[in-house]
């Protein structure tokens, strides 16, 4: 009998370790940070493209390295998805999520397909056929989850 009262604190605290995991967990808030990635591009949102990044943000681009402020980065990006439709913008592979044992720090892998079409500053459409891959680089800060950083890799153009 006198057991009994462990066990109902062990089945309390069971039930709310339970309840628990109703919140999402660190590998699925940054499958949806990608996830949110892809559905900008999709939708030629800007906004919600920088929505998760941070204002100290590294990128590495076809050999080089820099630091573009969020507002560089909206500049840049903002035209680009305003002039692009894209038919698809899909990931070809599961997303690889791998989050530091101290729960600070994550990188998420992924490979993606894309395919549309631009506008030419002379009035006319290019298409878009490409694949790339990359590393997104995740801070927590705070409650959140921040982008700060992403290496890409474009897959050669096919001829």
């Amino acid at each position: 009998m006198r057991n009994v009262p462990l066990l109902l604190a062990l089945l309390l605290i069971a039930c709310a370790s339970a309840g628990s995991t109703s919140l999402p967990s660190n590998e699925q808030q940054l499958l949806d940070l990608h996830q949110a990635g892809l559905t900008a591009h999709l939708q030629r949102d800007v906004d919600l493209l920088l929505a998760g990044q941070a204002d100290d943000f590294v990128l590495v681009n076809r050999g080089d390295i820099s630091s573009p402020t969020k507002e560089q980065r909206r500049q840049f990006l903002g035209p680009y998805l305003a002039a692009t439709k894209f038919d698809f913008y899909r990931d070809t592979v599961p997303p690889i999520v791998k989050v530091s044992r101290d729960g600070s720090l994550a990188w998420v892998v992924a490979r993606v397909e894309a395919r549309g079409t631009s506008a030419t500053p002379d009035g006319g459409h290019a298409s878009l056929d490409f694949k790339v891959a990359w590393v997104e680089l995740y801070e927590r800060r705070g409650a959140e989850w921040v982008g700060i950083g992403n290496v890409s890799s474009f897959a050669p153009a096919k001829t």
